[in-house]
């Protein structure tokens, strides 16, 4: 349980604060960038970078988050998702609500993508659920 009357801390991170990471993150496929705020926050929200580091194989998987609050705001490139039975392209400057516990899977995406999400709390579960839906086929990388 968060202990919501604990002060929040000062945060600025510049690009060469933190190193992008391929491993440690929720998917090996992806590099992840911290920007500081889950210490800052002592835990309420996490804010990463997150950027295409490998062709979309298999994508995420159909899951869930265990989270409060979810969004993604992308920054360059494009994502196909599928939230529930519903496809949506999410495209530069999109922003995406992600509800609490809503059921989907990231299948294809450009090699530029890059996102930023925020989620709350940070230490927010990903649990693997049945499909919702029949995903289709990602875009070969050229």
């Amino acid at each position: 349980m968060l202990d919501r009357t604990t002060p929040t801390l000062f945060s600025h991170v510049k690009p060469d604060d933190t190193p992008w990471r391929g491993e440690g993150g929720l998917r090996d496929f992806f590099a992840y960038r911290d920007l500081g705020i889950a210490d800052a926050t002592r835990g309420k929200v996490i804010a990463h970078l997150v950027k295409a580091k490998n062709p979309p194989a298999e994508g995420t998987g159909w899951h869930r988050h265990e989270a409060e609050f979810q969004i993604v705001i992308m920054i360059r490139g494009w994502a196909r998702f599928m939230y529930e039975d519903k496809e949506t392209l999410v495209s530069a400057g999109d922003c995406v609500h992600q509800r609490p516990g809503i059921r989907h899977y990231l299948f294809d995406y450009s090699p530029d993508m890059e996102y930023l999400e925020i989620v709350s709390p940070a230490d927010f579960k990903t649990i693997d659920v049945e499909p919702a839906a029949e995903v289709p086929p990602s875009t070969p990388w050229k």
